[in-house]
């Protein structure tokens, strides 16, 4: 089987012993199986480990069924979510839509915006101008209902569409993508008659990117959600197998033997900027994943060529704790050559005639050899192009390298207790009944 997903260690050789390496795959072998056995901690959140394969053509039907009601009418979908609730979405989107389809107006489906990722009173207030303006719909997600800035958002927009189109018309508009059974949003949408998918139980929200959390949005946007669960699936049969080339155990051990020689933080690269927010989505998986009990290793990501002119200096020069992944795409999807200018000011006529995508991939190399020159190892993960399938395909494989990664150390993976922290506070602060002993004292503190 040809895996969609390659991965490169010839750039992390001189970092890692072949005995350190072989170390890390036993390890990461134990963990596949905790991972795989459902032997581990978070066990009741692994719904999404078979989540593709079992992902009926029905909810596909239901999905296209509300995008075939909008697309006459709807100039503007807000999808309404934080976290793993838009994250998904948002890189998918970005990552197959066109960079000016606005200004082109050639866009696949209604334009997409976000809310409820943000408090911002002044993203909010235009917001609300806009949809002002545009005939618009809401895509809420939220498995509670109660998570304070989606929560926020959706009361703004509720009250403006009801304001606008009256009762009847807004349940027509709003959808939300919830609890099976219980939470305010499903008691909402219960009593209000919105459309509702279900966010499975045991899928935590950095893992639903390819349930409807993710899917419907994709959809909404004009591209094909069928083709990005193929991809899932088809990983997921690679991912299945316990062995040295099972690409998401080669990156889950080499990640943690480097881990393990001091080095800390991971920066996530791509030379493409359709993928910068596959970058934030990978961020918050493997953040929210690994980063407890004192453990981890810190995600952060570049957007290279443009961040090799900012943050290329620290990549060169700085501290020693970092490693390098780079999403490598084999194959463009448009040609565009250089071409020959008869004064040739910029000296760059040795260029003259080859496609822009030969000098990322030179650029790409070159990086790639001045940075293990200066002690940066460099992990290289390779798909064919960016498409609905190879996205799929890359979101899956993710998320499997990341259950095992964090098994390794011997992290739960599916929770997040460090996220209540902040809620508590700003809740207290804000005046929330039960909390005033709570509050009193963080003013005392501050």
């Amino acid at each position: 089987m040809d895996n969609i997903v390659k991965i490169n260690l010839q750039a992390t050789e001189t970092f890692v012993s072949k005995n350190d390496m072989e170390e890390s795959f036993e390890k990461a072998f134990k963990s596949f199986d905790i991972l795989v056995n459902g032997s581990g901690r978070g066990s009741d959140s692994l719904g999404w480990i078979d989540l593709p394969a079992k992902t009926s053509d029905s909810i596909s039907y239901e999905i296209e069924n509300i995008v075939e009601r909008w697309k006459k009418d709807i100039e503007i979908v807000v999808i309404v979510g934080i976290g793993g609730s838009y994250l998904g979405a948002k890189a998918a989107i970005d990552a197959l839509s066109h960079a000016f389809e606005l200004q082109l107006g050639k866009s696949n489906g209604p334009t997409i915006v976000y809310a409820g990722q943000n408090l911002s009173e002044e993203y909010l207030s235009e917001l609300v101008d806009l949809l002002k303006e545009k005939s618009s719909a809401c895509v809420v997600i939220s498995k509670s209902g109660t998570t304070t800035e989606p929560a926020v958002a959706l009361r703004i927009i509720k009250q403006h569409f009801e304001q606008k189109y009256g009762k009847d018309e807004t349940r027509k508009r709003i959808v939300a993508v919830t609890d099976v059974a219980r939470g305010a949003l499903k008691s909402l949408a219960l009593q209000e008659g919105y459309s509702t998918f279900v966010i499975p139980d045991d899928v935590g929200g950095r893992y639903s990117v390819l349930t409807p959390v993710g899917l419907l949005p994709v959809a909404l946007a004009g591209f094909d959600i069928r083709k990005m669960l193929n991809g899932a699936r088809e990983m997921e049969k690679i991912c299945s197998v316990k062995s040295k080339d099972n690409p998401a155990i080669i990156y889950a051990a080499i990640r943690n033997a480097l881990y393990s020689k001091g080095k800390k933080i991971e920066i996530l690269v791509n030379y493409n900027p359709k993928l910068q927010y596959f970058a934030e989505w990978w961020k918050q998986l493997f953040g929210e994943s690994e980063g407890k009990e004192g453990k981890g290793i810190f995600p952060a990501s570049v957007n290279f060529t443009t961040d090799l002119h900012s943050m290329g200096q620290y990549i060169q020069d700085g501290e020693r704790t970092i490693f390098e992944t780079v999403i490598s795409v084999t194959k463009s999807n448009r040609s565009l050559t250089i071409v020959n200018d008869s004064q040739n000011l910029d000296g760059l006529n040795f260029l003259s005639g080859k496609p822009i995508d030969e000098c990322n991939k030179m650029a790409e190399l070159g990086a790639k050899i001045a940075h293990i020159d200066g002690g940066v190892p460099n992990i290289q993960i390779q798909i064919p192009t960016i498409n609905e399938y190879n996205l799929g395909a890359l979101f899956y494989f993710f998320e499997f390298a990341c259950g095992i990664s964090a098994y390794m150390i011997g992290i739960n993976p599916f929770d997040q207790p460090g996220v209540e922290d902040y809620k508590r506070n700003m809740f207290a602060l804000l005046g929330k009944p039960g909390y005033e002993e709570k509050a009193k004292d963080l003013r005392n503190r501050f």
